[in-house]
């Protein structure tokens, strides 16, 4: 005999599975292109083609994926232009911010980035690249670790106060994830106090080695650091570019920084 509780949690944990099997579709679409079939969607997902295809037509149906029938495949649907729109508005990346992140990339050469505090978390909320200075990976928008290793993780870590950073940090952890990354607690606190002094934080293979990164602090109405604007580079090009990628960074993040400010002027 199932009891009651045993037959909500089977429910509960199936629903839980279908959920995360469209999510592998889904990822799957994105990743494939245009035209993907649903074939190479199923051996991608790691799937049975009959639950790939109900989960096709699902998400069809729904509008997060379109079914293309020139190539007889499938690609992303245009429903979630819309789940973007409202992410990068409750990221406040605005028309304007953006802009200055366009600036940014084209006097640098390089990819531009823009993070922010949401909730307890140092997020990457925007990026700026191209094919001829690409970001480094993995740091795209939703990126939100390492931030003792990374430039922009520096500036903000620096905002904040000693207590509340030693929190941040002991829960985050101080991964090392190359040979010059910081990971003593005494020694990382010295270097924010120089990075708060300096209204710059550079980190040169700390994150990755051969990559080079500079931030500047973004600032809101009433001072305080509310996000960053950062760039980066190859690590053998760093030394000679520097100047030009700190007055850069450091233009673009005042700004943003004004930016922020004219929103909640009078």
């Amino acid at each position: 005999m199932i009891h009651g509780n045993e037959t909500h949690a089977a429910g509960a944990a199936d629903l839980l599975g279908s959920v995360r099997r469209a999510l592998r579709v889904l990822e799957a679409v994105a990743a494939g292109g245009d035209g993907i079939t649903a074939k190479a969607v199923a051996r991608r997902a790691g799937l049975t083609l009959p639950t790939t295809y109900r989960l096709l037509n699902t998400l069809v149906h729904d509008g997060y994926l379109v079914r293309l029938n020139q190539s007889r495949g499938y690609g992303l649907g245009y429903k979630l232009t819309g789940l973007h729109r409202r992410l990068c508005q409750q990221l406040e990346v605005t028309p304007g911010l953006l802009g200055v992140l366009h600036q940014v990339h084209d006097e640098c050469a390089a990819a531009a980035y823009y993070t922010v505090f949401r909730d307890e978390e140092i997020v990457v909320a925007e990026v700026v690249d191209s094919p001829s200075a690409p970001r480094a990976e993995p740091l795209d928008v939703g990126f939100h670790e390492a931030p003792h290793a990374t430039a922009f993780g520096k500036v903000m870590l620096s905002s904040l106060p000693a207590s509340r950073r030693r929190d941040y940090l002991r829960q985050q952890g101080l991964v090392r994830l190359t040979e010059r990354t910081i990971t003593a607690p005494d020694v990382l606190e010295g270097h924010l106090e120089r990075v708060h002094a300096s209204g710059v934080a550079v980190e040169v293979g700390e994150f990755q080695g051969g990559l080079s990164c500079l931030a500047a602090p973004v600032l809101d109405a009433d001072g305080k650091v509310a996000g960053a604007v950062a760039t980066s580079v190859p690590a053998e090009l760093f030394e000679q570019r520097q100047p030009q990628l700190e007055d850069a960074v450091r233009v673009g993040a005042a700004r943003v920084s004004r930016l922020i400010a004219a929103t909640v002027s009078p």
